[in-house]
């Protein structure tokens, strides 16, 4: 078995779970050598970086447009490392733009190709479908109602459970988490998620504080905590929030953010499942450019966009998204989550029934497995036709 294992993931969340994979294939096999892209998750487990999620961080279709010829540089030499390394497999994780080129280019050249954390192509993209059934030998899906839908089209898929399962916890209890960051354990508390990416806080911070002046003016006992994502720079809040007592940024506390605010705005993507998991009420929130979102409302084709809404397959928790997302139509939601008891309480009750359609926790260790199966596979076939060779 080849001691090399290509892993493509190109976003925070693909950073979160590509570390709970890399973990347990290094449990398995010690002497596996990971290397590919990923961030700093991924990279204290023990990959090898050849690019980090920062240099792939765009919003839209805008921002990929704009950077084009580096995309097209990364492809190029990531084929190129393939064809020098040789990985026993290439394991992709979402970001399906990079990552169906990258399956496409493995497939031609012999590499067995996993991918684990399935494209959304039940929101669009229906015709990758057919791509991914070409080029893609296993697939790890973690949302239930994917497995059918892959395996209808000739995928070979199956549902492995949520790795958010594994790694949901806080590190706080609620009076440690308010006596640590000098907060009134009496007053409500919302939290505000803009997100992982440097252009998302750009977009949607600024509006999510005018919503809150917005709150305030009505119920000015409210506080608030940013929380803060490793991957973008303090000074990057500073410009778009007031950092003053009354917007606290809390870093490297996500969970205990989601867990002890009373209502959280979150930005649209992975956050919107880690809140839900945590039976926080939350509210979804979303703007990209111009362009990107006329293209997205002729491609997108459900009504939801949020992950939690997806899931529960009806929209359970609001969403704001582009020109909707205006202070005065989120200040009455909010109203309701907060004080209506019957909201509130309705809210928490769909919520956790989400952490039930998700499976069990050791999503990682049955992707692993999964990897290394399709390795062992690979290997027996090479050696079969190597005896028949030799016979002949």
């Amino acid at each position: 078995m080849s001691d090399r294992i290509m892993i493509i993931a190109g976003e925070a969340s693909g950073d979160l779970h590509g570390s709970g994979l890399v973990r347990a294939l290094k449990a398995a096999k010690p002497w596996l050598n990971i290397f590919g892209i990923g961030g700093n998750k991924m990279r204290a487990q023990g990959m090898e970086l050849l690019y980090h999620i920062n240099d792939m961080s765009v919003l839209g279709f805008w921002d990929v447009i704009k950077q084009f010829r580096f995309f097209k540089r990364v492809i190029n030499h990531l084929v190129r490392t393939m064809e020098k390394q040789k990985p026993a497999v290439l394991v992709l994780i979402d970001y399906p733009g990079l990552n169906l080129r990258l399956a496409k280019a493995a497939h031609q050249r012999g590499i067995p190709v996993m991918y684990y954390i399935a494209p959304q192509i039940w929101a669009w993209g229906a015709g990758r479908i057919k791509k991914i059934a070409r080029t893609v030998d296993k697939m790890a899906v973690i949302i239930p109602f994917e497995e059918k839908m892959y395996r209808d089209a000739g995928v070979d898929a199956n549902f492995i459970g949520h790795p958010l399962l594994e790694v949901i916890q806080p590190r706080l209890s609620r009076a440690e988490f308010f006596q640590k960051f000098g907060l009134d354990p009496n007053a409500k508390t919302i939290g505000l998620l803009p997100g992982s990416r440097v252009n998302e806080i750009k977009r949607l911070l600024p509006e999510m504080v005018a919503t809150i002046f917005a709150i305030k003016k009505k119920h000015p006992e409210l506080q608030v905590i940013i929380g803060k994502a490793g991957t973008v720079d303090l000074e990057i809040y500073r410009q778009f929030s007031p950092l003053t007592e009354d917007f606290r940024l809390i870093e490297d506390h996500t969970y205990d953010v989601m867990k002890h605010s009373d209502l959280l705005l979150v930005a649209s993507g992975t956050a919107t499942l880690e809140s839900a998991l945590l039976e926080t009420p939350l509210i979804i929130v979303y703007r990209v450019d111009r362009f990107s979102y006329f293209l997205g409302r002729q491609l997108v084709k459900i009504d939801a966009i949020g992950l939690v809404n997806v899931i529960a397959e009806r929209k359970i928790v609001p969403e704001f998204i582009q020109g909707d997302f205006e202070a005065e139509k989120l200040v009455p939601e909010m109203e309701k989550l907060l004080f209506d008891k019957t909201v509130r309480k309705q809210t928490i009750i769909n919520l956790q029934q989400i952490r039930q359609k998700l499976g069990q926790p050791g999503a990682s260790e049955r992707a692993a497995t999964m990897a290394l199966e399709l390795i062992q596979s690979r290997n027996s076939i090479l050696a079969r036709n190597t005896e028949k060779n030799n016979e002949n």
